[in-house]
């Protein structure tokens, strides 16, 4: 399509309407759903039994009455898919040449109270990898098994 041609909006599809889910490596499923619960809030879907051995688990937001969201074609926080990785199987992360070639985070969270979180980080000795102020307050951190994530406050 050529960039004078006017295309409706309201005829215009959708090929993407959010995204669903992160697939996560984790060397023990089980205790990587403990460790999400507990530092970000995350929730296992129903679907599962949560148990010593597991080898895959989804992982939700739930809504502000603790209820998790039903599958949709709009996704505004992606699930988290946690899978058991062959050892060595790989990171969420990647280096960034403009940053010296530091670890870098594959998604980044929003949250509306980051210092209260970035409080709770410390008391649970989760690994705190920096933090920066630019369009808003930022904390880089990694997961016990080396998967680099942020998060941000607008």
């Amino acid at each position: 399509m050529r960039q004078n041609e006017e295309m409706k909006v309201e005829e215009r599809l959708e090929d993407i309407t959010g995204i669903t889910c992160i697939y996560v490596p984790v060397n023990d499923v089980y205790e990587s759903i403990k460790w999400y619960q507990k530092n970000l809030g995350y929730q296992p879907a129903n679907i599962d039994r949560v148990e010593p051995g597991m080898m895959t688990a989804v992982l939700n937001f739930p809504d502000r009455n603790g209820k998790l969201p039903s599958p949709g074609l709009r996704q505004v926080v992606p699930a988290l898919f946690l899978h058991k990785s062959e050892e060595g199987g790989g990171r969420l992360r990647f280096s960034w040449s403009l940053d010296s070639g530091k670890p870098h985070a594959m998604a980044c969270f929003i949250t509306p109270r980051i210092e209260e979180l970035f409080e709770r980080f410390k008391e649970n000795g989760v690994n705190i990898l920096g933090e920066r102020v630019t369009s808003g307050p930022n904390i880089t951190f990694a997961d016990p098994d080396g998967n680099i994530w942020e998060v941000w406050q607008p």
